[in-house]
C-alpha cells in the first residue's frame, strides 16, 4: 500500500467519481478511470483498517490504566 495521504487518496477518488459522470468521455478512459477508483477504494479501505486498530489499542490501553 502506498503511504499517500488518506485525504488525498478519498479526494483522487472524489475526482474520478466527477469525470466518470461527464458523458463525453470515452469507453477505455471510462474502464481505466474505473479501475484506479476500484484500487484507490481498497487501499483507503486498508489505511482506514490501520487507523481503527491503532484507536482500538489506545483506547484499551487508555482502559487499563
Amino acid at each position: 500500500m502506498k503511504d499517500d495521504k488518506l485525504e488525498d487518496k478519498i479526494k483522487e477518488i472524489e475526482e474520478i467519481v466527477k469525470n466518470l459522470k461527464d458523458e463525453n468521455i470515452d469507453i477505455k478512459k471510462s474502464i481505466e478511470m474505473y479501475e484506479r477508483g476500484i484500487k484507490l477504494i481498497k487501499e483507503v479501505e486498508e489505511q482506514i483498517k490501520v487507523y481503527e486498530e491503532k484507536i482500538k489499542t489506545i483506547v484499551e490501553e487508555s482502559e487499563d490504566e
